[in-house]
């Protein structure tokens, strides 16, 4: 991740949100599906940027840290956790922007934050998931461990829902069958939405 950072050096206005902490409810998993997500959070591939080529990369990371930088002012710690989205968000099949825009709705971007339910992190994990489909010293306020669960998690409540994000978001807040939560995450997304600059190709 380091090294990752150091080649993207160089590089380079969110309006406050509530914070509105997940509650996913506990739901009983048939076996195949425990042991399916338990290898996925399990995985522990290096993390690499889901970009064709160094430009596309270097483009994406300055737009979005650009957006981030008055919530998280240190540059290196920023581009560590965009990079960390992006590629939790893509091993899972979510689009990143949309997952900085559920990770604002969530936590406002704290990693430390903690719901009135007990959930943590950015993207305000339920601790059950831990005993679930973690191991027992998986820590929810580590950046990477946090991202990995919570992107699995709604990945999960996608393949429930056949898709239908909206439904998905509903189950991830524990507030399905509700408009207000999805909303609002669909609504932040749009804070995030990327157009790469001309000439270059993306997978966005």
């Amino acid at each position: 991740m380091r090294r990752l950072l150091a080649a993207l050096t160089g590089l380079a206005l969110l309006s406050p949100l509530a914070v509105l902490g997940g509650a996913q409810k506990y739901e009983p998993l048939s076996a195949s599906v425990q042991a399916a997500l338990h290898q996925s959070i399990a995985d522990q591939a290096t993390p690499v940027l889901a970009f064709d080529d160094e430009q596309e990369a270097r483009a994406w990371l300055a737009a979005m840290s650009s957006r981030l930088a008055r919530r998280m002012p240190d540059r290196v710690p920023r581009e560590e956790f965009l990079l960390t989205v992006h590629y939790e968000a893509r091993r899972a099949g979510l689009d990143p922007q949309m997952v900085l825009g559920l990770i604002q709705v969530e936590s406002a971007f704290r990693k430390y934050a903690v719901s009135s339910a007990g959930a943590r992190g950015y993207m305000q994990v339920m601790p059950f998931w831990v005993k679930l489909i973690g191991d027992s010293d998986d820590n929810l306020f580590h950046l990477r461990t946090n991202l990995r669960f919570g992107c699995t998690i709604l990945r999960h409540y996608l393949d429930i829902e056949n898709g239908n994000l909206f439904r998905a978001l509903g189950r991830y807040n524990g507030s399905l069958g509700k408009a207000e939560y999805p909303n609002m995450v669909l609504q932040a997304w749009r804070n995030w939405q990327y157009t790469p600059p001309p000439g270059i190709r993306t997978r966005q």
